[in-house]
């Protein structure tokens, strides 16, 4: 499907559709949804990461369930800016899942986003090391999710 820039990507959703919000890591997908007048972005599920093959009907359900009318999807820069790796494997799996789900999609900074979670689940929620792991990936999709939000909100 279509890559769009991030403030453009507002212009293709219908009324009352979602934007899911989408962390990829390697072990886990961090999932996050937003509410249909694309204010607020809540933590959603965490997929556990396999071949995407596998991971599509799974996907294009949660979409027409959710009516979720686009992606966008966490892109893991590097601290300076620049894509490595990570990046580039985020950068091909996203391409992907969309166009195999033709839903419009975007890319958006996730740099820090797991460690600001982290951070606040133990210094503001004294959560243990096990309870964190079991949220902090679809926590980390909503606040990279909140993010492209408010930054897109008045263009």
């Amino acid at each position: 499907m279509t890559y769009f820039n991030p403030p453009d990507l507002r212009q293709q959703i219908k009324t009352s559709q979602r934007i899911l919000g989408i962390d990829p890591g390697s072990k886990q997908i961090g999932l996050a949804l937003t509410d249909v007048q694309l204010m607020l972005a809540s933590p959603f599920k965490i997929v556990k990461r396999q071949k995407l093959s596998l991971l599509i009907k799974e996907f294009a359900s949660l979409c027409k369930m959710q009516d979720v009318g686009a992606l966008v999807i966490g892109l893991p820069l590097s601290l300076d800016g620049t894509e490595g790796p990570a990046a580039h494997a985020a950068r091909d799996w996203g391409k992907d899942l969309a166009t195999k789900l033709e839903i419009p999609f975007t890319l958006w900074d996730e740099r820090l986003s797991s460690s600001a979670v982290n951070r606040f689940l133990i210094d503001e929620m004294d959560m243990s090391r096990k309870r964190r792991g079991e949220i902090v990936d679809k926590m980390a999709a909503a606040y990279m999710l909140q993010g492209w939000l408010d930054a897109t909100a008045e263009l």
